[in-house]
């Protein structure tokens, strides 16, 4: 039986891109607190991880080319790592890096999808526990989450490897698997894809231009001293939740119900 999200998605109406823009705004002063929290909890995951990911790469520069240097005799017996080693080190870093990437990618759905929900009970006011910021990934939710990012990452190599031109198709649908999945966690990866498309599809040209804005908007934090990004960064979600909730809506909010009550 086809999950009624889908439904919803064909019944949905155009909604007004100047309402959108004013509610994410008047929401961004709400929970401006509540998304630096949540950046700042993906870049204490995401700093550790680039950590690892760039010591392997400074070592084998230091280590290769030292070897090159036409004044440099001490040829030890750590001389065949910048010779016949270098291609096994090669494979397995990229196959670690493979699956760091992947784990960078989860916990900021992870922690986002709760942002999401963060902005559900702060817009609509339901006065709601907001639980913690690793929820989503309790309950077998992790491994849902994994698969998922590992989804959006091929759905991504495979648009660049088109000749890079369908990525500005997907980069709508890749936006808004992370609502779809925050509003309804029981839904499959494979149905939280097809709904993401479906409803990208119908929407593109305004949820591209949402995209734009609010990403640009977001980039403001930069001249902040740069740490002012922290603050601005969820700034890039709000629209998203916005369309969301005034297409699709929520379970218990008709998408009808939320848009007049504004």
């Amino acid at each position: 039986m086809e999950h009624p999200i889908f439904q919803k998605i064909d019944a949905s109406k155009k909604v007004d891109f100047g309402d959108v823009l004013t509610n994410s705004y008047n929401l961004f002063l709400k929970v401006w607190q509540q998304g630096a929290m949540h950046t700042l909890i993906m870049m204490l995951f995401v700093i550790p991880f680039i950590i690892l990911v760039y010591v392997p790469v400074i070592y084998m520069s230091y280590a290769s080319n030292r070897y090159y240097d036409p004044y440099y005799y001490d040829y030890g017996p750590d001389y065949g790592m910048a010779g016949d080693n270098w291609l096994p080190f090669m494979i397995i870093y990229f196959i670690v890096l493979f699956v760091l990437i992947i784990i960078m990618q989860s916990v900021s759905l992870g922690v986002m999808a709760h942002f999401y929900k963060v902005c559900k009970i702060v817009d609509l006011e339901t006065g709601e526990d907001e639980g913690g910021y690793f929820d989503y990934f309790k309950n077998g939710g992790f491994m849902k989450i994994f698969v998922l990012s590992l989804a959006t990452f091929g759905i991504a190599v495979a648009a660049i490897l088109l000749c890079y031109l369908p990525i500005f198709y997907v980069m709508v649908p890749l936006q808004l698997m992370l609502p779809i999945f925050a509003f309804n966690p029981k839904l499959s990866v494979s149905d939280i894809v097809k709904a993401a498309f479906k409803l990208g599809h119908k929407h593109w040209i305004y949820v591209f231009g949402l995209i734009l804005i609010a990403g640009n908007v977001a980039q403001l934090g930069i001249f902040l001293c740069i740490i002012g990004i922290i603050f601005t960064a969820c700034i890039a979600y709000l629209p998203i939740y916005f369309f969301y909730r005034d297409t699709v809506g929520f379970d218990d909010t008709p998408a009808s119900e939320t848009t007049l009550t504004e």
